[in-house]
């Protein structure tokens, strides 16, 4: 039994489930802000009732009201909006430990970046996180939570800080992962901590006989908003690890950073169109701005790679990835990739229309290939992925040596 394919399933079948439960997060989320907007007063509506909205879908007519603190009577049954959110987040967890943790030498850390024991950027991971809910909710409660625009410029300067200091310490592809991760902590936080609790004492003083406070339901839709505007950055972050022009530069964290301008300025025109009233319409200097943000992020994705370092050097390899160095088949492995896949990957690819290695891969020096035995064995070894289209030149025998070779790694 191959454990490494084995594994590589497991990886997807988290993937898979993480990007479900996100979809249904993230559908809900959007629906229920575009629905508050929209809402509109009528004559008739009941007491308590802050507006409403006619809406058609799938051959049906719905008619929605909304209350602002709770209606006169529970109705017997509640549809509570949580699980998206949590099973997001546990998804989001399990691939960091599954990718980042278990394969942290070779995505999580970067020696050029900082020398750092796997154990220490394991726990720099993990204490961001829970520092990220800590700091956002310390602001929320302070001063600066009665006005929204202060807090979400209090709030874009922390991610601007968090967004440089995960550089600093991690490989690119994780620092933009990670940044996704911290906002996405916030985000589910807000739901678990804030948003239902505060939902739950509103139950509870209505089946008591209480009038519930308004504020409650106040508090949990500035949080709501809140997760609102930073939906789209969290995507694009997550998206990056597939666009080394994204996370591979020396630029990395201020693209990150303007990522977040860009989920402002979209979500903006969106929420106010849902806003508007009919025609419905939003303003399109945010489009413009989005652009632009959009162009600076190009330019700065196309600043050198790694400055004066070409990548040539050969670099020290953690003991775990010396053995791919020393199992036998490794110098028939490396001529392999070096005569198939270096054209590309490399620091300067050989390939026309290729700016930037795939995916932040480079396999030139040994150490190089060493590092990255794992993804060879899958793309090019058991499986035909790579090389790619015409660039697959690669004979069955060139394959079979790049699985004895790693199979002989792995089990020596």
């Amino acid at each position: 039994m191959d454990i490494t394919i084995l594994w590589a399933w497991a990886e997807f079948a988290v993937r898979w489930l993480h990007v479900i439960a996100a979809i249904a997060w993230i559908g809900s989320s959007f629906y229920f802000i575009a629905l508050d907007l929209g809402l509109r007063k009528a004559a008739d509506l009941p007491p308590g009732a802050h507006g409403e909205e006619w809406q058609v879908h799938g051959g049906g007519f719905y008619h929605v009201e909304k209350y602002l603190v709770a209606p006169a009577r529970l109705p017997e049954e509640l549809t509570w909006f949580k699980w998206e959110s949590y099973a997001t987040w546990l998804s989001g967890f399990a691939m960091l430990v599954v990718v980042y943790y278990l394969g942290a030498d070779l995505f999580l850390l970067d020696p050029q970046v900082a020398e750092l024991p796997v154990w220490a950027g394991i726990a720099l991971s993990v204490g961001s996180l829970a520092f990220g809910w800590l700091a956002y909710d310390r602001i929320c409660t302070t001063r600066f939570g009665d006005d929204n625009t202060k807090l979400m410029l209090l709030l874009y300067a922390l991610l601007v800080l968090v967004s440089w200091g995960y550089a600093q310490v991690f490989s690119g592809r994780a620092a933009l992962v990670h940044l996704g991760a911290f906002t996405a902590t916030i985000m589910s936080a807000n739901v678990f901590f804030i948003i239902i609790p505060n939902q739950k004492i509103v139950v509870a003083d209505l089946k008591a006989g209480r009038q519930p406070d308004a504020k409650y339901g106040r508090i949990a839709k500035q949080r709501s908003t809140h997760n609102n505007y930073l939906t789209l950055p969290v995507i694009f972050l997550m998206l990056s690890t597939h666009y080394p022009m994204a996370f591979a530069g020396r630029w990395n964290w201020l693209i990150a950073a303007l990522v977040f301008l860009m989920g402002v300025t979209i979500r903006h025109y969106f929420n106010t169109r849902h806003a508007s009233a009919h025609p419905k319409r939003g303003p399109l200097w945010t489009w413009a701005a989005t652009v632009a943000i959009f162009l600076l992020i190009v330019a700065l994705s196309m600043a050198p790679l790694y400055g004066e370092d070409e990548g040539w050097e050969e670099e020290a390899l953690a003991p775990s990835r010396m053995r791919f160095v020393e199992a036998p088949g490794f110098e028939v492995a490396y001529e392999v990739v070096q005569t198939n896949c270096a054209m590309c990957h490399a620091p300067q690819p050989a390939w026309e229309g290729i700016a930037m290695p795939p995916r932040g891969v480079k396999l030139v020096t040994r150490s190089d290939v060493a590092r990255h035995a794992r993804q060879i064995y899958l793309q090019a070894g058991v499986s035909h992925a790579m090389p790619p289209g015409v660039a697959n030149y690669m004979e069955p025998t060139d394959r079979a040596a790049l699985v004895r070779w790693y199979r002989a790694a792995v089990s020596g």
